[in-house]
């Protein structure tokens, strides 16, 4: 069976070395009223149009979706890439949400990246 996935992995190699989107860094600056504009890190080897990091999210408890960005096209050659998001309401009470990545063949990573809320 691992000669199989090893015959896999040489026939595809760059779907095969991408692996899922991992958030870097994240870091929100808020106003008073708790609008938040997010500045995000994502490393994701995009092999091209068929798997790239095509969104990241802000989430609050119960992974609720504060705010989304939506990445339109591969970053085949700018590693680790930083995009922002302006305009994330995070609701009163709460101190911390979590920002994830995805990818089309992988969907959302699972780590993640803890944010403070200032």
């Amino acid at each position: 069976m691992r000669r199989v996935f090893a015959a896999m992995a040489l026939c595809f190699p760059a779907v095969a070395g991408a692996g899922e989107a991992e958030v870097l860094d994240a870091v929100a600056k808020c106003d008073a009223a708790r609008i938040c504009h997010f500045t995000v890190t994502v490393r994701h080897a995009d092999p091209g149009w068929d798997h790239y990091a095509d969104a990241w999210e802000v989430r609050g408890p119960g992974d609720a979706v504060l705010g989304r960005r939506v990445l339109l096209h591969p970053h085949e050659n700018e590693q680790p890439f930083t995009r922002s998001l302006g305009g994330v309401k995070i609701p009163a009470g709460v101190s911390r949400v979590r920002v994830l990545a995805h990818d089309r063949v992988h969907g959302w990573g699972e780590a993640g990246v803890s944010v403070t809320i200032p």
